[in-house]
């Protein structure tokens, strides 16, 4: 790893803590509030690609299990890991390697459109079907509860999902996947 690619990790992770700075707006029915934060994570995994993604969140991780105050409402600790938000936040990385494995297959040919899709698909919708389980876990409840509670937060995601798409569509000439695509 570069370090100019260390310093992109760096820079997602933190530019994703800074998304905290939003306030959450928690929903009655379940206790995973809507966030901006995984805005940050679909436009780390299209403009940075799978590898340097998945570590920038992983990295994000490690600073949320630390205790830094990264989550909205400063939240923090092992104990957001394991308590209901956990599976959602777990599956932070895994979605920005996969909209980076993605959006690196189409790179000669991306098109706004095929970001959308690639992070409806792998944005939203994953992140919504790892963490809407263990939500129900965590809460006892059961798993189709968790995924009709989880219902809610695809608008809301489907928005930030064309917002991600038009911001690496405006960085594409910048990405790190355009560098390694021009060697």
């Amino acid at each position: 790893m570069t370090t100019k690619e260390m310093v992109y990790a760096a820079l997602f992770a933190a530019l994703i803590s800074v998304l905290a700075l939003v306030p959450p707006i928690p929903l009655g029915f379940i206790p995973v509030p809507i966030t901006v934060q995984t805005l940050g994570v679909m436009i780390a995994g299209a403009f940075l690609g799978k590898k340097i993604s998945g570590i920038s969140l992983i990295l994000f991780l490690v600073l949320v299990a630390i205790g830094l105050p990264v989550l909205p409402g400063g939240r923090a600790g092992l104990s957001v890991l394991v308590g209901p938000t956990g599976g959602y936040l777990l599956s932070w990385p895994i979605a920005a390697f996969c909209i980076g494995y993605a959006t690196e297959k189409v790179w000669g040919s991306l098109k706004v459109w095929k970001m959308i899709v690639i992070h409806i698909v792998f944005g939203v919708l994953l992140i919504n079907v790892i963490g809407a389980p263990f939500m129900a876990l965590i809460t006892n409840t059961s798993v189709w509860a968790g995924l009709v509670g989880g219902v809610a937060f695809l608008p809301g995601d489907c928005i930030k999902a064309v917002i991600a798409a038009i911001i690496v569509w405006q960085l594409k000439a910048i990405s790190p996947i355009e560098a390694r695509a021009n060697r």
